[in-house]
């Protein structure tokens, strides 16, 4: 049974709830003297503790993927990356591996897609970063030999895993279901997280002097994916999508480059760049570039191209509604914006689960293949 498993945290729930009954049930027999009761009272306490933060642990990250086996727990992950061969490839893009959906016929890409784990190099920014890429079945298929597909890059927030977005919030296996009921056009989605200096958070931003994060997913990012894959190069070819940090980063990206990206959607996404830290001095002392950070300020300030906006928030749950209206208020043609209210919602995946798929194909529709 596999560390993220159901099956895994059924089984250690099951114990700290027996444990703990049996803590409850032999305890009166364990209360006399004696070195024997003493070490059964604390035999039982120790092993029911152990249970029960077992059971956490393995629900924690079963939520967030800090651990995507157990080798990779114990630190017993040692296979190196199998370089695979991408006919029309890019220098700044390698495959290093492939895995299939969890679905019908996952193990085909010509019925169900194909998930390919790539290493992009960033000819500008000089930033190098792993990253997944979903092919929908389509892009197998003869029929689709020379159509290109629009395309979308989706961050998770921070400091989160790219593999998050593929098991806890399940992009890929979302767009296959949505696109096979035809709620929306086969799309490429390009994910990674927005930690690409890591352990700092950069909030996509051009740091003076330090990581040209901004520049790696406006400019490197779309052309190492467009010179790999059969996706286009204007802006109605490719939207940014993302959760948190990343929904912040999807929203900066496509409001300052129109000319890149047709539309941007942010889940739960705050507005203004975080400093704190994880972030570290972002802007140096530039107040110009603090005020570029602020998207409110950004929309008052700066012109606004011809970009799709979506944005979310719930009435009870997240602490991002008042500026999200804010937002929504200060969009003005030739943007565009639309939102998601959810009567109830936290900061978490089972929110962003409710609003990834209305996403998926708002964003499907804002996105042209050629």
């Amino acid at each position: 049974m596999g560390l993220t498993s159901n099956k895994v945290l059924v089984v250690a729930v099951a114990l700290a709830v027996l444990f703990f009954i049996a803590t409850i049930w032999l305890w009166p027999r364990l209360a006399r003297r004696g070195w024997r009761a003493v070490v059964g009272r604390v035999g039982l306490l120790l092993v029911t503790q152990l249970a029960l933060f077992a059971a956490v642990g393995l629900a924690a990250n079963r939520s967030f993927l800090f651990y995507g086996s157990w080798a990779d727990l114990f630190g017993q992950e040692q296979e190196m990356g199998v370089v695979v061969d991408h006919a029309g490839g890019s220098k700044d893009l390698r495959v290093v591996g492939t895995q299939a959906l969890d679905v019908p016929g996952g193990g085909r890409p010509a019925v169900a897609g194909q998930i390919q784990k790539v290493v992009v190099s960033g000819e500008r920014s000089g930033i190098v970063s792993p990253a997944y890429v979903y092919l929908p079945p389509e892009y197998f298929q003869e029929r689709y030999a020379k159509r290109t597909f629009p395309a979308s890059v989706v961050l998770t927030g921070y400091p989160g895993t790219a593999e998050n977005l593929i098991k806890g919030l399940k992009y890929p296996r979302t767009a296959y279901l949505q696109a096979k009921e035809g709620r929306m056009q086969p799309m490429i989605l390009v994910m990674l997280r927005p930690t690409v200096a890591p352990p700092r958070d950069t909030e996509c931003v051009d740091v003076p002097g330090g990581p040209q994060t901004e520049t790696f997913f406006a400019d490197d990012l779309p052309k190492a994916v467009s010179e790999s894959y059969r996706v286009g190069t204007k802006p109605r070819n490719w939207g940014f999508m993302g959760n948190s940090t990343g929904g912040y980063c999807a929203l900066k990206i496509a409001l300052h480059h129109p000319d890149r990206f047709a539309a941007g959607a942010g889940f739960s996404a705050y507005y203004r760049a975080a400093e704190d830290v994880t972030t570290g001095d972002l802007f140096h002392g530039n107040d110009g570039l603090r005020k570029r950070g602020d998207l409110l300020w950004s929309l008052d300030h700066r012109p606004q191209g011809p970009t799709s906006f979506l944005v979310t928030t719930s009435q009870h749950g997240e602490d991002n509604r008042k500026d999200t209206l804010a937002f929504i208020k200060k969009v003005k043609s030739p943007a565009k914006v639309s939102s998601i209210t959810l009567k109830s919602g936290g900061h978490n995946f089972n929110t962003w689960n409710r609003e990834i798929p209305p996403g998926l194909v708002w964003m499907g529709a804002k996105l042209s293949a050629t």
